[in-house]
């Protein structure tokens, strides 16, 4: 049975993780995670990488929804201004890539503003129908620009070299660049939840007048909290376009925005390791469940690949209502779950 669960100063009480071996478990995952594309073919690190730029989006979601408690549908628009920023910067003004990449998490986080200043006095469906039609009108005016945006034609994307120096017209140039900013998004949100800045989120998310009778400035940490998350949802939009290198507005639709909300929910609302296993399992799962109706004969195997579109929202609606339903603090749960038992194991009950 697992002891030495005491803290006894307040070092260890802030302590990144609880037990000092934690690391040497996140160091082997790693260690996997780097030999990967040595260890499987190029199609399934190419898929590994879109899973990466998932785990970039939900993590930078989960920050203002399942942190702070602001229902926001507007990732799809946060990600095509990530996105198209860095397609225009690359292929039209020749920009770097860590330049341009930066300049779209910068892009996001002031067209945050726009959407996070009128929403200050909005709670709940409100807010969310305020930010849907934000990431509505950004499609829009994406379609109207067609000298900058190439509009509904598309816009092809630059891959330009990391720095000058390192080539990245592989795929796997894509795959570590995907990796390394997900490992460096994810240690800052782990570092910004547990320092002050986090606890003031996690006020407003339980009950934002007690927070203010606190001393809490609504105004400034929920933009912040708008601000930080369209960042880290343009990385993931920058990642994006660098990734497919070709751009287009029926990317992001309304499926991507409820693609996003499903892989908090599933992973676990305001957990950053669940917000890691949504996205995950929710970018597995259209190509998983076309598998299993393809199991099934060639009727529903061609229904699965005609139907994409609408059999993915049927999917992504019915895992949400079973998470809901079943599992409301979702796959994160099922973890500590897990881990509580085989960590007190064999006096669990």
């Amino acid at each position: 049975m697992r002891t030495r669960t005491y803290k006894e100063t307040y070092g260890q009480l802030n302590g990144l993780f609880p037990y000092a071996d934690t690391w040497a478990w996140y160091g082997v995952l790693m260690a996997i995670v780097l030999a990967l594309p040595w260890l499987v073919p190029i199609y399934i690190f190419a898929y590994v990488t879109l899973v990466l730029i998932a785990v970039i989006g939900a993590v930078g979601l989960n920050i203002v929804t399942g942190t702070a408690g602001l229902i926001s549908l507007g990732q799809a628009g946060f990600l095509a201004i990530g996105a198209y920023t860095t397609g225009i910067l690359t292929t039209s003004y020749g920009w770097g890539l860590v330049s341009a990449m930066l300049a779209s998490g910068v892009a996001s986080a002031a067209a945050s503003l726009l959407v996070g200043i009128p929403s200050l006095r909005l709670k709940g469906l409100y807010l969310a129908i305020t930010t849907l039609a934000f990431s509505i009108i950004v499609v829009h005016l994406i379609n109207d620009a067609d000298s900058l945006t190439g509009g509904s034609s598309g816009l092809p994307v630059r891959r330009p070299d990391l720095f000058g120096v390192v080539p990245m017209r592989s795929q796997m140039a894509m795959y570590f660049l995907s990796l390394a900013v997900a490992v460096l998004v994810i240690l800052a949100t782990l570092n910004l939840l547990r320092c002050r800045v986090g606890r003031a989120w996690a006020a407003l998310h339980d009950y934002d007048i007690a927070a203010t009778l606190m001393g809490i400035n609504l105004v400034r940490y929920k933009l912040l909290a708008f601000a930080v998350s369209a960042f880290i949802v343009g990385l993931a939009g920058s990642l994006m376009a660098l990734n497919i290198r070709y751009l287009n507005t029926d990317s992001f639709g309304l499926i991507l925005s409820i693609e996003a909300i499903a892989m908090i929910i599933v992973g676990g609302l305001g957990s950053v390791r669940g917000a890691v296993l949504g996205a995950i399992l929710i970018t597995l799962l259209p190509d998983l469940s076309r598998w299993v109706l393809g199991q099934f004969g060639s009727f529903t195997g061609s229904l699965a690949s005609g139907s994409a579109a609408e059999i993915k929202g049927i999917i992504y609606a019915l895992v949400i209502m079973f998470f809901l339903r079943m599992e409301p603090e979702g796959l994160n749960h099922q973890w500590k779950r897990i881990k509580r038992f085989w960590s007190e194991w064999p006096y669990s009950h």
